[in-house]
């Protein structure tokens, strides 16, 4: 069966949902197609009234169905039930949101949605066996961590990967017996909508997920600063993680997991299979057109065959097709919005007027709708623009180095440290850079997550506070007690 369709004739479930029911809502903000420009409909914005009609059905859900304290077993067969419907439905899912993101159909079916059911299941697996411990004491006492449920978590998802990211925050908070109100990015809301209505027709309590569209100006903040929402979990742009921190620490104390902006260096050595290290640096910047948070933009190569890689990464980055998301065979993506290629654009230019030399691309592709050239920007110092900002388009900057610690030097970021690519055959190298490199993550020789969701995610410095994604993410949506007993 063909997974291309036709972009006028998909039906969009243009409304909030809440207690298991879609409820209407009139459209506020224009929404365009990524793939041609095209004005398609308009998203909602839900104030507060909304945010709290919304969490008070989390709240009732929650004490209706004691979800937090049934045997886990029965949240574990719910929420693989959930997984198994989402790849049933992963051709409806993946129209819903190709049409108003970056995600290419043939890449959702196969990728983010596939994947998203697999990490569902991986997080309910961890409903019955997580658990909390004894502690040392002595005869006369018995000490005891419990672990329970926070309640309702609020969760914020962002535009560039919206069924991932839904899958991310509604996974390991509700294996972990909560409820969730969630807000995706306005600009790509639909499919979050339908993964609730697949989630209460698998037979998850209705109100356990409830979805509010809107921006984060109205909606984030009323949903962040709710005093009846006990964890915020945010994946978006350090900006905005610093506005959410900001309104919490105005309106109350609560935890919070923030998984934030990037600057990823990718060091490549002269020992490194130099084909396989194309492919991966290249893949990374134009997978999604380079809208990743982990996305390897800045390559530090050894100077003695920096000619070489350079020339293989350019060959990969300029045999790239644009294609509309709708279109089951496109691989390379569109930007996001008019706005934000003209954000890429414009860091490119400042790139080249402090200096830099753009090897290939460097304007926007002669294609309807936002597409952008895969773009290397050479001869750059730690000051040059392309290297500072997040660009969050397909741009790779390139510098060289000729020892260790001027590889070290250059791969730190002042205000990044998400994720980090290392390309040697040197074992003991690997050891050495793998504790030295300031990132949360450290891929060696290769630069993709892939299917590896038992490892937690998350960053260094302002690339975030906390952990996504394996046993780390479970934990994090649990809290503890200490109990002491006296017998």
């Amino acid at each position: 069966m063909s997974l291309s369709f036709d972009p006028d004739a998909v039906p969009l479930p243009i409304c909030h949902f809440i207690d298991g029911e879609l409820i209407a809502a009139e459209g506020a903000i224009e929404m365009r197609r990524p793939s041609d420009g095209k004005a398609y409909a308009a998203c909602p914005v839900a104030g507060l009234e909304v945010v709290d009609r919304a969490v008070e059905s989390a709240k009732t859900a929650l004490k209706a169905s004691n979800w937090g304290g049934v045997r886990p077993r029965e949240r574990t067969r719910a929420l693989h039930a959930w997984a198994d419907l989402i790849e049933a439905e992963a051709a409806t899912l993946a129209r819903i949101e190709a049409l108003c993101s970056t995600r290419p159909v043939g890449q959702l079916v196969a990728g983010d949605i596939a994947i998203t059911a697999e990490q569902i299941r991986f997080f309910a697996e961890f409903a019955d066996k997580e658990g909390g411990d004894l502690a040392p004491t002595d005869d006369a006492s018995l000490g005891m961590v419990m672990s329970e449920p926070y309640g309702v978590v609020g969760a914020i998802t962002p535009w560039n990967f919206p069924v991932s990211m839904a899958g991310w925050k509604l996974g390991p908070a509700l294996a972990a017996g909560n409820a969730v109100v969630l807000k995706p990015s306005e600009m790509t809301p639909f499919s979050a909508v339908y993964m609730a209505e697949l989630a209460v027709r698998a037979g998850l309590p209705a109100g356990l997920i409830n979805v509010v569209l809107g921006d984060g100006p109205t909606t984030g903040t009323a949903l962040t600063g709710h005093p009846e929402i006990a964890k915020v979990s945010f994946t978006g742009s350090t900006r905005a993680g610093s506005a959410i921190m900001e309104n919490i620490a105005r309106t109350g104390v609560k935890p919070m997991t923030l998984e934030l902006g990037g600057k990823s260096p990718q060091l490549v050595f002269a020992d490194a299979d130099l084909d396989k290290a194309a492919s991966a640096i290249a893949g990374s910047v134009t997978f999604n057109a380079g809208q990743a948070c982990v996305a390897g933009t800045r390559l530090i190569v050894e100077k003695s065959v920096a000619d070489r890689l350079t020339a293989a990464i350019l060959e990969r980055m300029k045999a790239v097709q644009p294609g509309p998301t709708w279109d089951e065979t496109t691989y390379y993506s569109p930007i996001i919005s008019e706005r934000q290629r003209a954000r890429v654009d414009g860091i490119v230019r400042a790139a080249v007027e402090a200096g830099g030399e753009c090897l290939t691309g460097g304007s926007a592709m002669d294609h309807p709708g936002y597409f952008y050239k895969p773009t290397l920007v050479a001869n750059v110092d730690q000051a040059n623009p392309a290297i500072v900002e997040e660009i969050f388009g397909p741009v790779l900057t390139v510098q060289t180095f000729e020892t260790e610690e001027e590889a070290l030097a250059l791969s730190s970021h002042p205000i990044y440290g998400l994720a980090s690519g290392l390309f040697t055959s040197d074992l003991s190298r690997t050891i050495r850079f793998a504790r030295k490199l300031e990132a949360g993550t450290v891929w060696v020789n290769r630069y993709s997550r892939s299917r590896d969701h038992i490892l937690p995610t998350g960053g260094y410095k302002r690339s975030g506070i906390g952990k996504d994604l394996g046993r780390d993410a479970y934990l994090a949506n649990r809290r503890t007690k200490s109990v002491l007993i006296s017998l």
